[in-house]
């Protein structure tokens, strides 16, 4: 098969109670940066990870899906600092990156709207049980 739609770049666009105070939430957390504000939404990109937020006060909240809330799950080269970082920018209540059987070392994130998202990195290709 040619591959004639290979992705170039992803996106992630979330629904929020109020894109300005979860915008600033990644931006101080994680260190993503504005670059475009078009009415009741903020873009966030660090690296080759976007975010667009929109402003949706009325929309069900992540944390009444339970565990479907969860968005994305972003490759990074080095998990240990990311965590280091957002630690020290005050992100609470995160657990230290933890290596799976499936060769990547993951860390999980939950926002203050309840959104969660996987940092990743990997460390191992995938044993395979034979």
């Amino acid at each position: 098969m040619t591959d004639i739609a290979r992705p170039l770049h992803s996106a992630y666009v979330l629904a929020v109670p109020d894109a300005e105070v979860t915008a600033t939430w990644w931006e101080t957390r994680f260190g993503f940066e504005r670059w475009l504000e078009p009415p009741g939404w903020v873009f966030l990109r660090r690296g080759a990870c976007d975010l667009r937020l929109g402003s949706c006060p009325g929309a069900l909240s992540p944390r009444e899906i339970g565990d479907h809330n969860y968005f994305g799950y972003v490759v990074v080269d080095a998990i240990d600092a990311l965590f280091e970082q957002a630690r020290a920018r005050g992100l609470g209540s995160l657990a230290p990156p933890h290596d799976q059987p499936w060769g990547m070392r993951e860390m999980f994130v939950q926002t203050p709207d309840g959104h969660r998202l996987v940092f990743a990195q990997e460390i191992a290709a995938p044993t395979r049980d034979v």
